[in-house]
């Protein structure tokens, strides 16, 4: 009975006795008590803590911690110190500032799923990509695309008026809003029409159950370690959800490298300093990443990575935005009157005739309401980085 008594007195010193010494002696400990803050929990109760964290609760305590400090402030995890910046202030200290444009470890957990894109990539890497990429998100092209635009949100309207007037109460928005922005993406960035294709749903299907997978990983420290996160059967999962998704999005650069092969014709990535010019030729998103394979700018791996980055960041977002705008407008039926009337008043203008760019300027208040239920909800409400 006293070897188990020490046995177990030996355990408790070694899991929570010792990391909590261990974590008294660090820097970043003091530090975090001297920019204010949540006080450091003991190592137990902040395991405890860690725990109970999930997808929802996470942002109720950190607009909870928001309300009470009313600045920015700091928190100590794990022998970490992370730093929430809640003022637009200090942020802007921090985006201007080449010393903090790290992107934190969090963002190698997307690595399985994105690739080294865009989104993770740093340095010369980073630049060079952005400098591909740049040119196809110039006004004049998203300009070509305001047809499609306009088809695809007729089409979402056209679904949301469908619905059966009983089920009209409670509407489940992202299934359908995500449906309208993949569609959009892919027909405009990628130059590929989803109705050819039949993997859409799956690739939905799949990127819901991705986020989960990786929401929770960042949560949840053990499963920081690639060790663990195989040996708990989470890297199973997310292999298995992964391809799907790569599979559709190298089938729609297939399909596209086809169509432009069958078409001879040759998109060539720029080169040019002046990016803006009215004077270059300017391609689609993957149509400009097909081009500069051919110059030997990027390999098709470095092409999956792209494509993958912007389909999901493309369409997620988006999607988000619009579901959370669409949930603003039925809490204020004032606003949404206005806005209503604000659109029928342009429309009434045109006298039937489509919408030209020129016409949404004149949505001021519109533009207004977006704005502000983009900066209520918005659809990156968190970015990470190391100092």
């Amino acid at each position: 009975m006293l070897h188990f008594v020490v046995i177990l007195f030996v355990i408790f010193v070694i899991c929570v006795i010792f990391p909590e010494l261990y974590f008294r002696t660090l820097t970043s400990y003091r530090t975090t008590i001297g920019v204010g803050g949540p006080y450091p929990k003991p190592f137990w109760q902040g395991l405890q803590f860690a725990l109970k964290l999930n997808r929802e609760n996470i942002f109720t305590h950190l607009r909870t911690y928001a309300e009470t400090f009313q600045k920015s402030y700091a928190f100590f995890g794990f022998g970490m110190v992370y730093v929430h910046i809640i003022k637009a202030e200090d942020m802007e200290k921090i985006l201007n500032s080449s010393k903090h444009a790290k992107k934190s470890f969090l963002y190698s957990f997307l690595v399985p799923f994105l690739g080294d894109g865009l989104l993770i990539s740093g340095g010369t890497k980073w630049s060079q990509r952005r400098r591909i990429l740049t040119p196809a998100f110039h006004f004049n092209i998203l300009q070509q695309f305001l047809k499609i635009f306009q088809e695809e949100s007729v089409k979402l309207s056209k679904k949301l008026f469908a619905l059966d007037p009983e089920d009209r109460g409670i509407v489940n928005l992202p299934p359908l809003t995500s449906r309208h922005t993949l569609d959009t993406i892919c027909e405009t960035a990628m130059g590929v029409k989803l109705d050819s294709l039949e993997e859409p749903d799956a690739y939905r299907n799949n990127i819901y159950s991705t986020a989960r997978l990786l929401v929770d990983r960042s949560l949840q420290p053990w499963l920081a370690s690639d060790v663990m996160f195989k040996l708990l059967g989470y890297q199973e999962k997310l292999d298995k959800c992964l391809k799907p998704i790569h599979f559709f999005t190298r089938k729609v650069i297939q399909q596209r490298r086809g169509k432009i092969l069958e078409a001879g014709t040759t998109p060539m990535a720029s080169t040019n300093e002046d990016i803006y010019s009215e004077k270059k030729q300017r391609y689609a998103m993957l149509d400009t990443l097909l081009g500069a394979e051919q110059n030997n700018l990027i390999d098709a791996e470095g092409i999956r990575e792209e494509v993958d980055t912007f389909t999901f960041e493309g369409h997620d977002t988006t999607a988000s935005g619009i579901t959370m705008i669409l949930f603003c407008l039925a809490g204020h039926p004032d606003v949404q009157q206005k806005v209503y009337e604000e659109i029928r008043g342009v429309r009434e203008e045109k006298n039937g005739a489509p919408m030209e760019i020129g016409d949404y300027s004149n949505l001021v208040y519109t533009d207004r309401v977006i704005k502000e239920c983009l900066r209520i909800y918005p659809p990156v409400p968190l970015i990470s980085l190391d100092r």
